[in-house]
């Protein structure tokens, strides 16, 4: 079978990390790259084409997919012009600055027939997957809330991300993987969502936002992100009728817990502790709580190209799947609108709306 020739339309820090990818593909071959900062281009890998615009690249490259990791305000412009010489598109989040401009991205893959996804790739990260396996197998019993936080030092945007019209700030860049993980997770519709967004310490772009989600089967999640908390956090936490389970960290460090048994009735003994004297939140008895270990989950990034490697050739479908992308977009639309009005935001209340 031949190899799927692979150009990247931006050659920046993104850009840099696909071109490792697929030359850790023995399926793919990088055949060109082009970006408009002729600096971006002189380490390219030797034996490839360069250029510096996508126009040149069409022209004089030959290639079957085109990775777009350039600025976000040129994703469209790059879509229309690469699906019209009916190349596959794998575009970098956010896909688009609206849900429109989505929409014409969408509609012209279609019409010339190409494939289109974007690069959802933190749907392997480890710490998801493995909380994702908790939920779908139900190993706290049925679930009734889940947190999902990222917590930061560095507090200050940098390069592009400081600029509003390039989809800076921190909702456009970690929230739309944060956002599709959630989503991903519970398969269910969002009867609500509130949400605070503020700009702490960055004067024009958000830093810091919390996103609450009431879903259609009971469950209420959560999404909070700031990067000046000054107690750098990754974590989860998934509580269940029988059981909780929780991770701190991109590796996946945690347990589940539970109790041998519950209690018929809060004892009438009234305990003593540092916060005075209470009988529900009394330290637990000797033995009371064990914990388990999380499943073993091994994934990785590539896992996310080995989907879409055989999608290309024709034995799969596409994993991040367009109308999911669309309605990470919407999500992001509405929780905007909850900041700035201070309302929860009724959502997917009504079956036909989001079809």
């Amino acid at each position: 079978m031949s190899k799927i020739r692979t150009a990247i339309a931006g050659f920046g820090f993104m850009g840099h990390i696909h071109a490792g990818t697929i030359q850790s593909f023995p399926e793919m071959e990088l055949t060109a790259v082009c970006d408009t900062n002729p600096a971006q281009l002189r380490d390219a890998p030797e034996g490839i084409k360069v250029f510096q615009t996508v126009d040149a690249m069409l022209k004089n490259a030959n290639f079957d997919l085109v990775i777009i990791a350039a600025p976000n305000p040129s994703h469209e412009e790059i879509t229309v012009k690469c699906a019209k010489a009916k190349k596959h598109i794998l575009c970098e989040k956010p896909a688009a600055l609206s849900v429109e401009q989505f929409d014409r991205m969408t509609k012209v893959c279609g019409e010339n027939g190409v494939l289109f996804t974007i690069h959802q790739q933190r749907r392997w990260d480890k710490d998801y997957r493995i909380m994702k396996e908790v939920y779908d197998k139900k190993l706290t019993g049925d679930v009734y809330v889940i947190k999902s936080q990222f917590y930061g030092v560095n507090g200050n945007m940098h390069d592009w991300h400081v600029y509003l019209e390039m989809g800076g700030g921190m909702l456009y860049d970690w929230g739309v993987h944060l956002i599709d993980q959630m989503l991903d997770m519970v398969d269910s519709k969002i009867v609500s969502l509130y949400a605070d967004i503020r700009n702490v310490i960055n004067e024009k772009v958000d830093d810091y936002f919390k996103i609450i989600f009431k879903f259609a089967n009971g469950i209420l999640a959560e999404i909070e992100l700031g990067t000046y908390y000054l107690t750098p956090k990754r974590a989860w936490f998934i509580g269940g009728n029988k059981g909780s389970a929780y991770i701190d960290g991109f590796a996946g460090e945690g347990k589940i817990v539970r109790t041998k048994h519950l209690l018929e009735n809060v004892p009438g003994k009234i305990t003593m502790t540092a916060a005075g004297p209470t009988r529900s939140f009394g330290p637990p008895e000797p033995g009371l709580l064990v914990e388990e270990e999380l499943p073993l989950v091994e994934v990785s990034h590539r896992d996310y190209f080995v989907h879409l490697l055989k999608a290309i050739q024709g034995n799969g479908e596409l994993v991040v799947k367009n109308d999911q992308v669309r309605r990470v977009l919407r999500v992001m639309d509405a929780a905007r609108e909850s900041a700035r009005t201070g309302n929860a935001i009724q959502f997917e209340h009504n079956e036909e709306e989001d079809k």
